[in-house]
This record gives structure tokens, C-alpha cells and sequence, in this order.
């Protein structure tokens, strides 16, 4: 794990960006020097951060366009219209990908999940960094290929490998072990962790860590100890009963031996023969006798079974973590290559060919983003005329306008904290 001294907010300050291109009417400085007066007008619209407003480089696409559309002989936009109904499927599905893979990382992290935030980095820097210095990865994805080409190769690497060394990537089949071997352990009797001991409901537990040889009789050939489940505003109506709740109970033998923060276990002694007949009616008073004996050969057998579980787990966890912190990486790099697509194509859509447009990546203040979209939509409502009188009425319906909220810019969502805050 990544050495951590203290737990650094990054997710709170760092996590709502907002992808938005316009028109450069042939100068993309001119375009981006309007957006930023635009915006310095007003005082707290952007988050008071060195990258919350930032140029988003799509570069290595813009030439590809109008080959593209000539050779699939395309004379109206169809195409696009279908291929950006898919982007915005595949960006939900790589933003869902990896979600699961940072809660995954915080179930393993267990104890030690305040660290999950310090280990989540992309390209060796933090998500939000590497956000706003967003390169294409020409390497990966060649700028030579086509569109539809770039949204084949993005939803194939979605697919994260399922197996490879072991000493790197863990197979399906090692995830499904360690969580096993971690569930198992909640289920034993683990006689060295405090914070595992005091695990679970009474109703449910294994009583094995709560109680003490002395507590019980044991060798008799008539009596026995019962421990009983006693919700805490019982106890006294417990107290004044269990004495007559049968026969052949043992006066004054009760005593509380643990409590948590709803019941509380208490002991019984009584006659063997009784227990059936005590059992039952003690339920009918909402008390609820355990199905425990104790037995000091299972309590052992127990202590060694966990003991093996912990060194599974423990052999299993570096390769594991190792994997997951790596496919965190690709998964994100992958997204945001997905929204750099989907921009690429929503802006062809809006502002027609040939591809002249500025991209933008911003921050807003969480508490401002309302009056930042009016800030927008007043520099730039003028659009709508211009997307309107550029496009057949047919089109405009198409399925490529109707993502979520609409603006007279492109504007893809973007959130870089990936962690369930419950």
C-alpha cells in the first residue's frame, strides 16, 4: 500500500467536472479567451483550484471526420447520431465498471479502508490530476482508425482480463477466494482481533469469544447451562421469570456475561430434560436461548481454522490489491477516453463539418453550478438558431439529442470521486 500519514480529502475538494466544446469560428484561442471572459465576469462559478478551467485536448481526431463520412457514404448524419447513442451507453458502462472496482478495493482494505483514496491514482497521478492533463493514448487507441473503430477498441478493452500472471493480475477465480476466505472468517471464532470479537449481533454471533469455562456446568449427567438472548428492557422482567419458566431450574443461577448495545447474554442453569420445555416458553417472553454448548475441542478446532483462513488471506491480498489498483487505472483512462470521444462526435452533431470546435474542461463551485449553466446558457443560447438551421427537423430528433438535460453547447458530466460515501 501507498504510505499514508493522514487521510487527505482530495474527493471533496476535486471530484464534479464539466466537459463542455463551442464553436471556434475558426480560432479556437479566440474561442477559449470569450469562454473565460465569459465566465471572470462573475466571482465563484468555477472551484478555486490552478486546473478548474482548463483547454480539453482532443486533437488527433479532427482530421478524420470527413474521410470517415465520405467512405461510409453517408449524406446525413445517421451515422453519428447512432454511433453517439452508443458512446453514451459505453461512457455509463465504464463509469459503472469503475465504481466497482474502487468498492471492491475498500471491501479488501477492511480496517484499513481510510487508505483507499491514496491508492486510487491513474497514470501513477490522482484521478482529478490526471483529468485535467487528459492526453490522447495514440498508442492504444490510433488516431488513424475510425470512429466506429475507436468505439469498438474502447468497449473490447472494457472487458478487463481475466487471467495472466499470478504475481500481477489474479484470476476470477482468486477474487472469488479471497472473498470467500474473508466471509468465512466473519463466521469463526477469531480469539486475537478486539475489533473482530466484538463483530456481530448476539442473536447471530459465535459465542465461542464471549465465554468463559467457569460460567457453565459441565460433566453433569442431569444439568446443563443454557445462554440466553435477553433484550436490554427485559432484564428485569428476565430476572423476576426465568426461575418459573419451567421446572427443575436452578434458583439464582442467571448472570449476565455480555452485553452489546441492544441485548444482553445471560446463563441458565437447569435440568437437561428441561430445555425443550424452557426453550419454548422463554421464546413466547421474547427471550431467546442460543443453540451453544461449549465445547473446548470445537473452540480450538475453531481458533485453528481461522488462523489458516488469515494466512490464505493474507497470501492472497498483495496480488490481489496489486490488480485491482492496476485495472482502476485502465478502467478510468479508458472513461475519460470515452467522454473525449463522445465529445468529439456531440460536437460534430451540434456544429457540423467541417470540425471546428474548442473543448473546454471546467470545475464548478458546487454551490454555484446552477448560475454557471445560466452564465452558459446566456453566452451561448444563440447557437440553437444555428444547430436548428443546419439540420433537418428528422434529425434533430434523433437519439443522439436526447441525453439527459439539453444545452445549446455539448457538455459531457464528469465525477472523479469514485468512492461510495456510505
Amino acid at each position: 500500500l501507498a504510505p499514508s500519514t493522514k487521510v487527505v480529502c482530495r474527493s471533496d475538494r476535486m471530484s464534479q467536472f464539466l466537459i463542455i466544446s463551442v464553436p471556434a469560428e475558426g480560432n479556437p484561442d479566440n474561442a477559449y479567451s470569450r469562454l473565460v471572459s465569459y465566465i471572470s465576469k462573475y466571482s465563484g462559478l468555477l472551484a478555486s483550484d490552478q486546473h478548474a478551467m482548463t483547454r480539453f485536448s482532443i486533437p488527433v481526431l479532427k482530421v478524420h471526420v470527413w474521410a470517415f463520412l465520405r467512405l461510409c457514404k453517408v449524406g446525413t448524419l445517421d451515422v453519428l447520431v447512432g454511433l453517439s447513442e452508443e458512446l453514451a451507453k459505453l461512457d455509463s458502462f465504464t463509469e459503472s465498471v469503475t465504481r466497482k472496482l474502487v468498492q471492491y478495493m475498500g471491501e479488501v482494505l477492511e480496517e484499513q479502508r481510510h487508505k483507499l483514496e491514496d491508492n486510487l491514482n491513474v497514470g501513477g497521478v490522482p484521478p482529478h490530476v490526471y483529468v485535467a492533463k487528459f492526453q490522447w493514448d495514440c498508442a492504444k487507441y490510433p488516431t488513424k482508425q475510425t470512429l466506429r473503430a475507436l468505439h469498438d477498441i474502447l468497449s473490447e478493452s472494457q472487458e478487463l482480463k481475466k487471467t495472466s500472471a499470478p504475481s500481477h493480475q489474479p484470476t476470477t477465480a482468486s477474487r472469488a477466494l479471497y472473498s470467500l476466505l474473508k466471509e468465512n472468517r466473519r463466521n469463526c471464532f477469531y480469539p486475537h482481533s478486539q475489533t473482530f470479537r466484538c463483530r456481530g449481533s448476539l442473536l447471530t454471533r459465535n459465542l465461542a469469544d464471549i465465554v468463559k469455562k467457569q460460567q457453565f456446568i459441565l460433566g453433569s449427567e442431569y444439568l446443563t447451562t443454557l445462554v440466553v438472548v435477553v433484550p436490554k428492557p427485559l432484564y428485569g422482567e428476565w430476572k423476576a421469570s426465568y426461575e418459573t419458566l419451567s421446572d427443575m431450574v436452578v434458583p439464582r443461577s442467571s448472570e449476565l456475561i455480555y452485553e452489546d448495545q441492544e441485548n444482553g447474554l445471560w446463563t441458565v442453569t437447569l435440568f437437561q430434560k428441561m430445555v425443550n420445555d424452557f426453550t419454548v416458553r422463554a421464546r413466547e417472553k421474547k427471550f431467546l436461548p442460543r443453540d451453544f454448548v461449549y465445547d473446548e475441542k470445537k473452540i480450538e478446532e475453531s481458533r485453528n481454522a481461522v488462523t489458516k483462513l488469515e494466512s490464505d488471506k493474507k497470501r492472497q491480498f498483495p496480488a490481489l490489491f496489486r490488480w485491482l489498483k492496476i485495472n482502476f487505472g485502465e478502467a478510468f483512462s479508458i472513461m475519460m477516453h470515452v467522454k473525449a470521444l463522445r465529445v468529439f462526435v456531440e460536437s460534430v452533431l451540434r456544429y457540423g463539418l467541417p470540425v471546428d470546435f474548442e473543448s473546454v474542461l471546467l470545475q464548478p463551485n458546487k454551490r454555484n453550478i446552477k448560475k454557471l449553466r445560466d452564465v452558459l446558457q446566456q453566452a451561448y443560447e444563440h447557437l440553437d438558431n444555428l444547430c436548428v438551421s443546419s439540420i433537418k427537423d428528422e434529425e434533430i430528433s434523433g437519439p443522439g439529442f436526447t441525453h439527459g438535460e439539453y444545452y445549446p453547447y455539448v457538455s459531457i458530466n464528469l465525477e472523479t470521486n469514485m468512492i461510495d460515501a456510505h
